[in-house]
């Protein structure tokens, strides 16, 4: 029996491992369970030498559909600090994993990810898309904030404009713009989105490990003000925000929108 049960991982190639999100059902929403196997899972495969590349990818229609209902129903009952010390232990956990992973990380976009899926994706070195893909950052309309590195990345990755167009206003971006955008590297059809994204990791994972590792970190290092400095500006914030009636709102209105989609 597999000690998870949201994600899995597989060893397509001997030198390539991919995180895989199984819970197709619920079209991968997020969950603290979910998130603390992607840490374990991050990890194990970090410190694994025979891994010179890892994958993230999804079951299903698609990659992530955001947070889990019942988890959000959890987090109105809740105070600022169990958020803060409980929850993003995990959620913020998995990004800071995948961000500070030396090794390359690549994720593969089908369908939606929606708000924590977009962000575990902004947090890979790559990202590969089916034609079908959308980028969402719908934490406004939640009445709260993207805390796992949205705000700090998007506007490096897309621009400003655009960036405030998906955090203030919640618009997706869809394949073919976020391809001219750079958010993505490829656009492909979604039968090949799995065999095109295991050509890119074995590609990455032939490269010089310690060079790939100096110049991530490099890169990242110029990024001031720095990852870590927004994670622990936007923890307490986001703690508060969760804590609000505008929140509990938000969450109602989305339901009604999602059931009334049929989703």
């Amino acid at each position: 029996m597999s000690e998870f049960h949201d994600i899995r991982i597989e060893r397509p190639l001997d030198n390539v491992a991919r995180i895989v999100l199984a819970r197709p059902e619920s079209h991968n929403t997020a969950r603290p369970e979910g998130l603390s196997e992607l840490c374990v899972a991050m990890d194990r495969l970090s410190a694994d030498n025979q891994v010179q590349a890892i994958i993230l990818a999804a079951d299903g229609d698609h990659f992530s559909a955001g947070a889990d209902f019942d988890f959000l129903d959890r987090l109105t009952r809740m105070t600022p600090a169990e958020i803060k010390n409980q929850v993003y232990t995990h959620f913020q956990g998995a990004a800071r994993r995948i961000w500070h992973c030396p090794k390359p990380t690549l994720a593969l976009i089908q369908g939606t990810a929606v708000s924590v899926g977009c962000e575990l994706a902004l947090a890979c070195d790559f990202r590969v898309a089916s034609q079908d893909a959308s980028f969402l950052e719908v934490w406004i309309k939640a009445g709260i904030m993207p805390p796992l590195g949205g705000t700090f990345l998007l506007p490096r990755i897309i621009g400003l404009s655009r960036a405030k167009n998906m955090c203030l206003r919640g618009v997706p971006m869809l394949a073919d713009e976020a391809l001219r955008a750079g958010l993505v590297s490829d656009v492909v059809s979604r039968d090949e989105l799995q065999e095109h994204g295991l050509k890119l990791a074995e590609e990455l994972a032939g490269l010089s490990t310690a060079a790939y590792a100096a110049i991530k970190e490099s890169m990242h290092r110029g990024l001031s003000s720095s990852m870590d400095a927004e994670w622990t500006s936007n923890l307490p914030q986001q703690a508060v925000l969760l804590s609000s009636s505008d929140f509990r709102d938000g969450l109602d209105s989305i339901k009604q929108q999602r059931a009334q989609r049929g989703q």
